[in-house]
């Protein structure tokens, strides 16, 4: 039945997109290493226009404590530097005409354990969004007519193998980001 694999490809499809989201959010979480995906959400008003940080300047990771920030265009530097301050990220960024450096400080024992339970409920919130996808694609699944319900079954099961592999990839993706965190 086309109509029993397509609910489930769709309810896998948003249980993957769930993950992705989630890989996405660890990004943001610095793990007391410098990295260039920290600045990747900042944009910078560029002649009138909010512009991702990315198309305006060449960012890089000279050490691992260290990002580099050089404008294509000098006379935006003010304008990244105060996109930088804005954006909350705790960085204070020092500008020497040429380009912008940021610092990351180490993290410290109680910081680290701030970023590891930001890390677990944004986990938490993906497997929810994961068990929202099952609970939706078996609620399709319980409209059909004209199905055996044999099949139906079938597909449930599908659907909830699915769910229990996409649970599992988050909770594994949350161990190793925490252990990355907690690394000194």
């Amino acid at each position: 039945m086309e109509e029993l694999e397509l609910i489930a490809s769709m309810s896998e499809q948003e249980m993957d997109a769930a993950l992705k989201h989630l890989e996405h959010a660890f990004q943001k979480i610095r793990a007391g290493r410098a990295s260039t995906s920290m600045v990747q959400d900042v944009m910078v008003e560029y002649y009138g226009a909010p512009t991702p940080l990315s198309q305006v300047a060449n960012v890089n990771v000279p050490d691992a404590m260290t990002i580099s920030i050089q404008p294509w265009d000098k006379s935006a530097i003010g304008a990244i530097e105060k996109a930088i301050i804005n954006s909350n990220l705790g960085f204070a960024p020092s500008n020497n005409g040429e380009n912008i450096i940021l610092n990351v400080p180490p993290l410290t024992e109680e910081r680290r354990r701030e970023l590891a339970k930001q890390a677990k409920s944004e986990a938490e919130a993906s497997k929810i969004v994961v068990r929202n996808a099952r609970q939706e694609g078996m609620k399709e699944l319980r409209k059909l007519e004209n199905v055996s319900e044999d099949l139906i079954k079938d597909q449930e099961s599908k659907i909830q193998e699915l769910t229990d592999k996409f649970v599992k990839m988050c909770d594994d993706h949350f161990k190793v980001k925490e252990a990355e965190i907690m690394k000194v």
